[in-house]
């Protein structure tokens, strides 16, 4: 169980830095039908009796059944430290649970690495993201940053090996993603192309809080200030500095269990974690921690505001901070890193940890805190090397510790991963009993040692029915489609970035064009965040149509007082149905480095006869204290209650009866009061609706513009969400 007291704060640097990473490098995975679904555009869907288009000619690959009792093994042979590439599949014996299995299937995989960048095919959606991971020959790497347990020497010794690491060893195939304590399981995305994890691993450094005071928490300053440092005790006192330790700790450890969890589910096959971490001390229970229980108080905080608890002069509640040092002192991270170990195995998980100092010689910095004794010093350091053997140990990964050559130890790992052995059988315990059964496999050549996954779970009744239930995909409902499209906003961009299509009318009387629009947004507190956004940002947008030829593009400043710009792209020659990419790069004005996002939009082709108005997917629109008087088109989806939000869908052809409405992310009507508006633009009717936020909380909510014509009915969902 996951205690709300251990969240860490949102705002905290390393997050920043490395959700950017994450989010910078992954930008090409932008869903289409998630674009489709933020501006309420209609699903396509194949007429009754038509045929479904002839997959692509493709290399046949064998095929892999996976039944409830079938088994893959991935198996790594090495002799004298290499890879054996000419073993035949008479030579593998197989157990499971001690009784001999048949290889039903067999195939030997060898990967050639360093592929240049432009030569990656990268996944187009989230969901080819996953099937390309879900295949067995392709390798699948996670960067687990530590940001907790690594310094900031750490973090600028070891940046260049993973620079190195994944721009010289990825093959075409090979996917990576990158993940730390800060960040979900869920939001870990795979990728092949790695040129933007490359230059911002390379150039921001300062991931490492490992004693950084300027860079705790909330949560870890409270517990500064309700145990002040006594005389002697340096910075921080004792009791604070365990306390930061052990939730720092638990939170690595959580976040770690839920990878597993995330990586077990993706496939069967290995995968290759590679942790870079300094350690971990592996906390047990300690009963002093908590201290003797104060009796909270009641009285009048710093706000004037009746609060119960002794509130210091910080205006921490006392109260619960001995409430974190209760629970903390309970906590046993040595069982919980055993189980983690379990968990790891069950998942075919393997920890590849790298100490990112090298060779270190002492364990704790000099400063601030007092330091420990030589001897306390070469314990605690031994304890958190031995936390890595172990973890490479009975994962079987491989440490690299106590060395300066970390690449070299990274190739040896990689080289080592290059070539390998897909085994599939058919249990002969049919039982769906959920239990763990344990593999072994040997190889009848001398000399030859063998590494291959140590066993499965097997799966229980109730699985294999939700399974079997499962198989039959239904489409994500609108509603659903439509707020689970915000999980795209790029949090820690300084420019937020909009694209979409919509229709004009033909000037021949034909059917309506289309025409493709794009809103950038500059973050009203960019300035604040990082000075050299302060004179504004340099925007650049540019088009590639559906048959991958590069169209019209643009160029915007956005500044203090203009901040968001809206424009329509009908590029030269027109826009058709079909699918396009438009790549915005931003920059702050006037320098030369900057991130860049892609967005897939895919337009329709406009019905050639229709009963109904035909709807373009709708814009939303600010105002508040950072737009002015008037309003300003919202390339950012994060709104807050001192604003107002309005949605604006474009329509082509006559209608009845025009609604607009606000639900909750459950589809729930409000009873709050839209305001409804009507305007004509040169043949286009635009719709809209505006709603004031103060009366609303944080959350995710949908505009919903409903457009009646005669017995036709179309709804445009517009999510947005309403941040603190």
């Amino acid at each position: 169980m996951r205690s709300r007291f251990l969240r860490p704060s949102p705002f905290t640097f390393a997050r920043r830095l490395l959700t950017a990473v994450l989010l910078a490098s992954l930008g090409s995975l932008v869903l289409a039908e998630g674009q489709q679904a933020t501006t309420g555009a209609p699903v396509p869907q194949q007429p009754a009796g038509q045929d479904k288009p002839a997959p692509d000619p493709q290399v046949q690959r064998p095929t892999f059944r996976t039944e409830a009792n079938f088994v893959r093994v991935d198996v790594y042979p090495t002799a004298d430290g290499k890879p054996v590439e000419d073993l035949r599949q008479e030579e593998f014996e197989l157990t499971e649970d001690g009784v001999p299995q048949q290889v039903r299937t067999f195939e030997h995989i060898v990967i050639r690495g360093n592929t240049p960048q432009e030569l990656r095919a990268e996944p187009n959606t989230v969901r080819e993201s996953r099937q390309m991971a879900a295949d067995p020959r392709a390798r699948l790497f996670v960067l687990f940053i530590d940001t907790y347990h690594i310094s900031l020497d750490g973090a600028a010794n070891v940046r260049r090996a993973l620079v190195r690491l994944l721009d010289r060893t990825m093959s075409s195939d090979d996917l990576v993603a990158i993940m730390t304590p800060e960040m979900s399981a869920a939001a870990v995305t795979f990728a092949r192309r790695t040129t933007t994890i490359d230059a911002l691993l390379e150039k921001f450094w300062t991931w490492g809080r490992r004693d950084r005071i300027a860079g705790r928490d909330p949560i870890e300053q409270d517990y500064d200030a309700c145990y002040p440092p006594a005389a002697g005790e340096g910075a921080t006192s004792a009791k604070a500095r365990e306390m930061i330790a052990r939730r720092r700790e638990k939170l690595s450890l959580d976040s770690m269990e839920d990878l597993i969890v995330h990586l077990g589910g993706l496939r069967e096959e290995r995968k290759a974690v590679f942790a870079v971490t300094e350690g971990w001390v592996l906390y047990r229970q300690n009963n002093t921690l908590a201290g003797n229980p104060r009796i909270p108080a009641v009285g009048t905080g710093p706000d004037g505001t009746l609060r119960v608890g002794d509130l210091g002069a910080s205006g921490v509640a006392m109260g619960r901070c001995e409430q974190d040092a209760r629970r903390l002192s309970f906590e046993d991270h040595e069982r919980q890193f055993r189980d983690l170990l379990d968990e790891a195995n069950r998942a075919n998980v393997s920890f590849y940890p790298i100490d990112p100092r090298g060779l270190p010689v002492f364990d704790t910095s000099i400063g601030p805190d007092t330091p420990l004794s030589p001897a306390a010093d070469s314990l605690v350091l031994g304890t958190r090397l031995n936390s890595l053997r172990t973890l490479a140990g009975a994962t079987d990964g491989t440490a690299i510790l106590n060395s300066n050559d970390i690449d070299g130890g990274l190739r040896r790992v990689v080289d080592d991963l290059s070539s390998y052995y897909l085994i599939g059988y058919y249990s002969t315990n049919s039982k769906l009993d959920g239990k763990f059964r344990s593999i072994k496999v040997r190889v009848k050549r001398p000399g030859v040692d063998v590494r291959a996954r140590r066993g499965y779970k097997a799966a229980t009744e109730a699985e294999v029915k939700a399974r079997t239930a499962a198989s039959v995909t239904r489409p994500a409902s609108p509603l659903t489609a439509s707020v689970a499209s915000l999980a795209r906003i790029r949090t820690e961009a300084f420019v937020q970035a909009r694209a979409g299509y919509s229709w004009r009318a033909n000037p021949a009387g034909g059917p309506p064009v289309p025409v493709l629009w794009v809103v950038g947004e500059l973050d009203a507190g960019a300035a604040a965040r990082d000075e050299q956004w302060k004179p504004g940002a340099d925007v650049a947008v540019t088009i590639t149509g559906p048959d991958k030829a590069a169209l019209d593009g643009l160029q915007k400043l956005l500044t203090r007082d203009a901040r968001s710009f809206l424009v329509q792209l009908p590029p030269t020659g027109g826009v058709t149905p079909g699918d396009y990419t438009l790549r915005i790069s931003s920059k702050p004005a006037g320098t030369t480095l900057g991130s860049t996002e892609t967005i897939r939009v895919v337009v329709p082709k406009p019905p050639v006869t229709s009963d109904a108005p035909v709807a373009g997917q709708p814009l939303l629109f600010r105002r508040g204290p950072f737009s002015g008087a008037g309003w300003v088109a919202a390339g950012d989806l994060r709104f807050r209650r001192q604003e107002r939000v309005k949605v604006e869908v474009p329509l082509i052809g006559a209608f009845g009866a025009a609604e607009v409405r606000l639900l909750d992310r459950a589809g729930n009507p409000l009873n709050l009061p839209v305001t409804l508006s009507r305007r004509e633009e040169e043949g286009v009717t635009v719709v809209g609706g505006e709603v004031t936020l103060a009366p609303l909380s944080s959350g995710d909510y949908v505009l919903e513009t409903t457009i009646t014509q005669g017995p036709n009915t179309q709804k445009v969902l517009a999510a947005f969400r309403i941040v603190p």
